[in-house]
Order: C-alpha cells, then structure tokens, then sequence
C-alpha cells in the first residue's frame, strides 16, 4: 500500500528530528555560550547574579538580560563559558566583592542509569509503536489478519423487488440446466440425502470476458433463495503473509452460519494457479497459502453443511490441478457465447426497459453480431438507447440498433477532411475488400462498405455471416486471406503502389496463415501437428524446434502469396465492378448491403439474399 509506506516514512523522519530535538536539549545546560572576557565584562559590571563551577568550566545566570555578543541577535540571561588556565586575575575575591553566589557543582547534572537507557530507547520505542499502529490500520483497511480486524464478510443483499433469476439470464441454456440440480439441492437438501447423493462441493464457470459467469452464479443464489456471499480472489491477496488465509477462513465460516448458501469467488485463477512453476521468483507465498486455505476449507465440505462454492475464470488452462478433483470444484462448466437464437433472446432481456419503435428486429440485430457476449450485446442496447435521445427520439428504432452496432464493431465517425485523392484511394481500397468478398464462394456476405473515417480506419468493410459458424475449411480461410488483401490488391491494379492502410489486413492475414500453416494443419509440408501455440499456451518459438517454426513461416509466406496473387487475378478480370464500385462509394460514402451488390452488379445469393 503506497500511501501507508509514505506516511510511515514521513512519520519516522518526524520521530527522529523530534528525538535529535530532546537529545540536544538534554545534553547541554540551555544557556548561551559566551567568552570569558563577556563574563567579565558582566561581572566588573555587577550583573552577574550566581554562578555554577565545576573546574574551569562556568556556568550561571546574569541580574538583568544583555544583548548576545558578537552582533547576534536578542538577548540572553543564562550563559556557559570557560575560564582559561592561563588566566591570572583574581575571581574569587572580584565575586565576593560583587557579592555573587557561589556553588560548586557539577556543569552537567548527571542522569541515572534508568534514566539515560530510557532515553536512549525512546527513539526505537517510537518507532515500532507507530509502526504497529500503521500495519495494523492498513491491515484492518484491506481485509482483516493477525494485525488488524474487519468486520466478518455479510451475504450481499439484493435491490429491494430486484432479485436475479433464471429469467434474467438466456442464451446459455445448457449452462443453466447444468445449474438447476445446484439450485434443488439447496431447496430441497433433504431429498438427496435420502438417497445418499452429495452435491457437488464446488461449480467452476468457465468462459470468455462478458458471458454471464457472475449473472448465473446471482442467478443460481435467486432462485435458491439463499445467502450470497461474493469476493473477488484478488481481495485475499495481502501484503502481510496470512491474512488472506485467514480472510478465506472468515468467509466460509459466515458461510456456514447460515448454510444453505453460495459463495462466489470471481477471477479465481488469480490465486489458483498452478503451484510450484519452476518461472516462480519469491513473493508468493501469501497466494500460495491462500489456495491452500481454499483448498482445506473446500475438502472439508460433508455436503450436510449446505455450502456450495460457485467460482468464475477466464483462463481455466492455468488452474492448480488440486482446484478440480473431485471433492472440490468437481463440476466444470464452460460458458460459451450465445448462438444466434441466443442473441435475440438476450437482447430482449436488454431491451425490456427500452421502448422499441413498431418494426423494430432484433433477430436482425442478432443474425448482425456473431461471436458477441451477452455483456456486448447489453451495451449494443444501451449505445441505442443513447443514440435515440440524442436524437430526441421517444422510442428506439432499426436504424439505431444499427448505428449502434457500427460504433461498437467499426468505432465512433471521426470528423476528417481527406482530400479527393485520398478519398478516391480509399474507395478503391475499401471496394477491393468489398469485390473480393462477394466474388469468393462461400465468403461471409458483405454487410456494410463506407470510407467514413471511424476510428483507426479511414474506411470500413463489414462482413458477418449468415449463421454462426464453429470450424472453418481451408477454402474459406483462404477467401477470408484473399478478402483481407483486397485494399491493397486494387491500389497495385489502380494506382500502381502499395500505401500503409493496409497495415491491420496484413496482422489479420499473418495471423490467418501462420494457423493455417502451424496450428490447423492445413500445410503439406508441416504435416498434421500444432507447431505454434494459440494466445493461452505460450509465446510463439517455445513449443517446437527451430527449423519447424522456420518451415511455418515459409508455408505462411505461400499461402499469402498465392491469395495475393488470385486477388490480383480477380480484380485485373473484374475491373469494371470494382470501378463501378468505388463510383458508388465515392458518390454515397456508406453502402448498405443492398446497395453495394447493387453497384457492383452482383447477385446476392445464399440464405440471407433478398427475393427478387
């Protein structure tokens, strides 16, 4: 915690001054040195009231204050000096005469040894009690331990009539069906122990950013009408060794307090990774003692206790192996994004608080978005819902679904001024996207064309298919490759030069080639095996020997080839569509489907053409 360490920092740094301070001051008597010859002087003046000596060395007190010698400013009333051996004058007869009081005693008042130890260790006293008091805050401020205390974690309540269920949730039904015995068992606990039958101790939901992990795990508590405990793993990760064991233990036994109930770890992988990486450097043995504590408390469950743990992850691959034997998170359920039907049914939820115009599709919308999340799709809603009050609309319509959609997947319009010979440049590059797309049997249709800036791009080409798909032929990866080379196909045949606006068609078409060759075993001469690892394995170069990632790349290199010479081909045979095109596109900045089969002079066909 940075701010704790500061003012810990600060806080010594004030102790030490304070303490030099004291120090100073026991030390020395507190008068003002002074020469001899000024004690003189104030003593031939009769000014000197008492005097303290021990030896040569003098200390004592004037009748009345006298300015500091040698021009320093103020006064002084109490002085030290030292008389010189050498001195010969005759002080003890000049004091009686001024009639001064003398004593003979010590210059320096001599502490006892209690006394001078107790000062000593001021210093480090003080510091480990405000070190104590700052560890002890800060550890009390992130979530209990040996030092500092919380308040035990408390089941999180649900919004007043707004309690999460399986109505709330959709497109994943095979998702909650596998949740629904979660839900009988904490309804009915007796009926399985009837039987003999133990539930499973633990249901871990695996899937992408944005699939509903956290909504069917409120879902699933909803339904049961039980307590919902939630934390995210990362909150058990302390600075002090400990305390995020004892954080877990706290949990669970709150939990069991009021069993039935549901704990909820989100971002579990956080602290259950693997144990024991040989890439491990120190500095994690607070996770590692954590896990342990999860672990424990899990294998402690009889199944009588009512306690189920419902925990969520992106990256499962990267979980401890202990997390997922039977007796702990024995139940794995991976959560996909939705499929077509899915996605209507999810943007219904959406839109039950949105008023929706007359006409108003969203099984449109939903054959427009493969591969989108229930989260993405929820803010597809949303950005509608913002774009029609914008528009001081009083109700969302079809047109706004679809702008909404562009924004989302294209990026926001970027208001730029382009010359007419870069915008005729764009037309070309975003028409060859566009020809190649509807000239390749098989390509996924071409949705929208514009060469409105958006985003990064100073032109967008949108293709989605007509249904989902879940595995691709090596036909339609290299229509997709052939597609992406388009722009800079039709600048070569147009202009004669290649420019950088095809600088993200080139990373999506080296990421397509490079699977093709290294991972799907598409490549003759690379055999059927996976030679480069996908994004969750590793880094590129780690999973096979040199001259084999050599061999991918050069299979990489003539796949790329031979695409960018058939688009060439293709757009030298089609020129005349791809100028017809880029007219269009030139006159309308942005064609829809319809419009841009039209101009270039295709039909449309397939499941989604329209009838003529």
């Amino acid at each position: 915690m940075p701010g704790g360490w500061v003012g810990l920092v600060l806080t010594a740094l004030a102790v030490f001054l304070i303490s030099d301070a004291l120090l100073s001051f026991f030390g020395n008597g507190g008068g003002t040195t002074v020469s001899y010859t000024e004690f003189t002087k104030q003593l031939n003046n009769g000014n000197v009231s008492k005097i303290y000596s021990k030896g040569d060395a003098i200390e004592g007190s004037l009748k009345s204050s006298a300015p500091k010698p040698d021009g320093a400013k103020g006064s002084y009333t109490d002085f030290t000096t030292q008389r010189p051996s050498f001195a010969g004058d005759n002080l003890w007869n000049t004091l009686q005469a001024q009639g001064v009081e003398v004593t003979a005693q010590p210059v320096v008042q001599q502490r006892s040894f209690l006394a001078n130890l107790l000062i000593s260790l001021a210093p480090m006293l003080l510091l480990v009690f405000v070190w104590l008091l700052l560890a002890r805050r800060m550890a009390g401020g992130l979530g209990g331990g040996p030092l500092g205390r919380k308040a035990p974690p408390k089941p999180v309540a649900p919004e007043e009539g707004k309690r999460t269920t399986f109505a709330d949730v959709a497109g994943i039904d095979e998702v909650k069906a596998e949740l629904t015995e979660v839900v009988d068992f904490l309804k009915n606990p007796q009926a399985y122990r009837r039987l003999g039958a133990r539930m499973p101790g633990g249901v871990l939901l695996a899937g992408p950013p944005g699939t509903g992990k956290t909504l069917l795990a409120r879902a699933v508590a909803g339904e049961a009408g039980v307590p919902f405990f939630s934390a995210s793993a990362s909150e058990f990760i302390e600075m002090i060794v400990g305390v995020g064991a004892s954080r877990v233990r706290e949990l669970f036994a709150e939990a069991r307090k009021v069993a039935p109930s549901i704990i909820f770890i989100d971002e579990i992988d956080t602290i259950g990774r693997k144990r024991g990486g040989g890439n491990t450097m120190g500095g994690h043995d607070e996770r590692e003692q954590t896990l342990n504590q999860i672990l424990t408390e899990m294998d402690g469950f009889t199944g009588s206790e009512g306690v189920v743990v419902i925990a969520a992850t992106n990256r499962a691959d990267v979980l401890d192996p202990a997390l997922l034997r039977p007796g702990r998170f024995d139940r794995v359920v991976n959560v996909s994004p939705p499929d077509r039907d899915g996605r209507t049914a999810i943007l219904a939820i959406h839109a039950r608080d949105v008023p929706l115009a007359e006409g108003t599709s969203l099984s449109d919308v939903a054959r427009s978005t493969p591969g989108m999340t229930g989260a993405e799709l929820a803010n597809l809603v949303n950005e509608a819902a913002l774009l029609a009050v914008r528009r001081k609309q009083d109700s969302v319509d079809q047109r706004d679904l679809s702008d909404a959609l562009e924004k989302v997947q294209l990026g926001a319009v970027r208001p730029l001024v382009m010359p007419q010979e870069e915008r005729r440049r764009t037309a070309y590059h975003e028409s060859g996207h566009a020809l190649l797309g509807m000239l390749q049997p098989g390509a996924d249709p071409v949705r929208k064309v514009t060469i409105v800036p958006r985003g990064r791009a100073l032109g967008v080409t949108m293709s989605t298919p007509d249904a989902d798909r879940y595995s691709y032929t090596e036909e339609y990866l290299r229509g997709r490759i052939i597609g992406a080379l388009g722009g800079m196909a039709a600048e070569q045949v147009v202009y004669g030069v290649i420019t950088t606006g095809a600088e993200s068609d080139l990373e999506q078409v080296t990421n397509l080639a490079r699977g093709m060759a290294g991972r799907w075993g598409m490549s003759e001469r690379v055999g059927r095996l996976t030679a480069i690892p996908d994004d969750a394995q590793g880094a590129y170069g780690l999973s096979a020997a040199p001259s084999t990632l050599d061999l991918v790349d050069h299979e990489a290199r003539r796949i790329v080839a031979e695409c960018y010479e058939d688009a060439l081909r293709r757009l030298h045979t089609h020129r005349a569509q791809l100028d017809a095109l880029a007219e269009a596109l030139l006159a309308a900045e942005t064609l829809d489907e319809a419009e841009a089969y039209r101009a270039a002079g295709i039909a449309r066909t397939g499941p989604g053409a329209e009838g003529s």
